[in-house]
């Protein structure tokens, strides 16, 4: 069934065109991709619409109307519980609901499934947001800085959630296990963009956790994830 989505601030300055596929608003950013790599993982038939930050898109009111927390990804899904529309927002969140809405990717027993989310949240809390700080004070405006104290304060704590990681893969082929899940799509795309786009590989000493070398290696050579890395095209 095609819905409606005028009712949708957002869809004012991102009109749909497909207005009966999922519609994905987002940036090739590390969160922005774990949104467009599930995507292309499952399946799901989505629309893509750039949210440009170079034109302060993602404080328009359109987009606002949608993720009052002006951050990308946010979807739209035409077809969403009860076959009603629903607009969801925050990466994690996301991941777990494509999941749920696909059976796809989030094991379907309670244990399991309990000890991928906690991967889940443990990328949310603390390797998105420590990651990125080392990446605000070894790339961006933050080098400048003389004082090196809180970039090696991320660092530490960086290298730490890698040592984690690391241990952990050292026993099961990925995150979670043996099955790849939404665990590795919450966590790796972040990895690579602290060794990649940060440049920060040999400050964390990146080359000591070879068990994610191993599995970021794996994640990269995925079809999906390899479509996924570049949706929307820069």
């Amino acid at each position: 069934m095609t819905q409606d989505l005028c009712a949708f601030p957002i869809t004012r300055k991102w009109p749909a065109r497909h207005p009966d596929r999922l519609q994905l608003y987002s940036l090739p950013t590390p969160n922005g991709v774990k949104a467009s790599i599930m995507l292309e993982e499952t399946g799901l038939p989505y629309e893509v619409h750039k949210v440009d930050f170079g034109s302060h898109d993602q404080t328009s009111p359109e987009f606002l109307s949608l993720n009052p927390n002006n951050k990308i990804p946010a979807i739209l899904d035409p077809n969403g519980p009860g076959g009603k529309p629903l607009a969801l927002f925050e990466s994690g969140a996301i991941l777990v609901y494509l999941a749920n809405k696909t059976g796809k990717l989030l094991p379907a027993g309670e244990a399991a499934r309990w000890h991928t989310l906690q991967w889940v949240m443990f990328q949310m809390g603390g390797i998105g947001p420590m990651f990125g700080q080392v990446g605000f004070f070894h790339k961006f405006a933050g080098k400048d800085f003389e004082d090196k104290r809180p970039r090696d304060r991320y660092v530490a704590e960086s290298k730490r959630l890698l040592g984690v990681v690391d241990r952990q893969l050292a026993h099961s082929k990925w995150i979670a296990g043996d099955e790849y899940t939404i665990a590795d799509i919450a966590t790796f795309p972040w990895i690579r963009n602290l060794v990649g786009f940060y440049g920060a590989g040999e400050l964390v000493g990146f080359d000591e956790f070879r068990h994610v070398k191993r599995a970021l290696d794996a994640f990269v050579a995925r079809p999906a994830v390899e479509r996924g890395l570049n949706i929307p095209p820069r």
